[in-house]
């Protein structure tokens, strides 16, 4: 993978409050860490990173940092992980692992197939993506963006395991080789999807009814219980002495 330039600055604001000012004012909180020094707050211009990302493939990203007034003119920098707000998708933060270029890295690479499957295609069959990332050891320089696999020859009820992935070249693919990563699945039948349905609602009556009778509202009076009230209600008076 190519390292791309992106620019950074020293965090002004760190105290409580900070992080939020700071993307009000269009800036994104960051953090470098490895190498030789010491974890470092930075702050990134929220546009640059946005148009870097949306120009990768994936978000492991390779970076050449500059860092203004830095003691270092460049860093070599692995994105390791952006944080992202829950709905809207937005950055919130991003951590930076400083890396050397004749450093060998493990890392969780993203697998998207490409083509087809001819299950799917021809029988109506539905591909399904068992894993979504693979872990991968390789050099900065040969670090993929994502891993393809070509899933035209997969019919129904075949998949794809770690161990037939061909690796690019200068890396190697790590787990278990017997694990599967895309498999086509046979479509579901009109049966099994009346099946799966009546099944759903037969656990939804279930439910109901123990949960009436957890709050008291289907409770019935024990059968030996039936009068108890009025039995105790017609009492003989005492008699007068």
């Amino acid at each position: 993978m190519k390292s791309v330039p992106l620019i950074a600055f020293p965090r002004t604001l760190s105290r409580r409050g900070g992080s939020k000012k700071l993307r009000s004012a269009g800036r994104i909180p960051a953090v470098i860490y490895g190498g030789q020094s010491t974890p470092q707050s930075l702050e990134l211009d929220r546009k640059s990173l946005e148009n870097l990302i949306h120009h990768s493939a994936s978000e492991n990203l390779l970076v050449d940092l500059s860092v203004e007034k830095d003691s270092k003119p460049k860093r070599l920098a692995l994105v390791k992980e952006i944080q992202h707000y829950a709905l809207t998708g937005a950055v919130l933060h991003v951590d930076f692992q400083e890396i050397s270029e004749t450093e060998t890295l493990t890392v969780m690479v993203p697998v998207e197939s490409v083509g087809e499957a001819s299950g799917v295609k021809n029988g109506g069959g539905i591909l399904e993506h068992v894993l979504h990332k693979i872990k991968v050891r390789c050099l900065p320089k040969d670090l993929p963006e994502v891993i393809t696999i070509d899933v035209s020859a997969l019919e129904i009820g075949k998949t794809i395991h770690i161990g037939e992935i061909v690796a690019p070249a200068g890396v190697e693919i790590l787990g278990d080789k017997h694990i599967s990563v895309l498999a086509v699945k046979a479509p579901v039948t009109e049966a099994e999807e009346t099946a799966t349905d009546a099944a759903a609602t037969a656990t939804g009556e279930v439910e109901m009814i123990k949960e009436k009778k957890e709050d008291g509202t289907a409770a019935k009076a024990p059968a030996g219980d039936k009068g108890a009230g009025k039995a105790d209600e017609k009492k003989p008076a005492d008699k007068k002495k």
